[in-house]
């Protein structure tokens, strides 16, 4: 846990810490697929108590996540990797700080992944029934949301 705390937020290793939980998800040691460790901090997003007074409601200290740290722990993989596609995600271990997830990413383009039976799904109209969560259309649509909050055309919100 002390080497997981000083090394990068999304780490590649060369194989799954709970093999049992990685093969329920589909992995198997072959060419194509690859499992990272991500670390995500835990508890809520906690600021800096403000100086000045108002009320309860505005103080604005701690906020609720609206995703599960492990959903956040594909997506950042998901970023890492643009060229893979996730499998799934284990939790692995936490200290004070961090939650630890272990994530199974698979190319799709690698010809032992297309030559693969097992890993037809990921291909066509099959994917969609059995792929959990499509983590890029998750993401493009916080990006969306975000940017659609963080900025006001002109004429929005304000008098003219």
């Amino acid at each position: 846990m002390v080497q997981w705390r000083k090394q990068p937020t999304v780490v590649r290793i060369p194989k799954p810490t709970r093999l049992d939980k990685a093969r329920q998800l589909g992995y198997k040691a072959k060419p194509g697929i690859i499992v990272v460790r991500v670390k995500v901090r835990r508890g809520l997003l906690e600021k800096p108590r403000p100086d000045s007074g108002r009320r309860p409601k505005r103080m604005g200290i701690y906020h609720a996540a609206k995703k599960s740290l492990q959903l956040i722990a594909e997506e950042r993989a998901a970023r890492r990797y643009p060229n893979m596609e996730v499998l799934g995600s284990y939790w692995v271990g936490e200290d004070g700080h961090y939650k630890y997830f272990e994530v199974i990413l698979v190319d799709p383009e690698h010809p032992c992944i297309r030559s693969d039976p097992d890993f037809s799904w990921l291909y066509g109209v099959e994917r969609r029934k059995r792929y959990k969560v499509d983590v890029r259309r998750i993401i493009e649509e916080a990006e969306r949301r975000i940017g659609k909050e963080g900025k006001s055309e002109e004429g929005e919100g304000k008098e003219k």
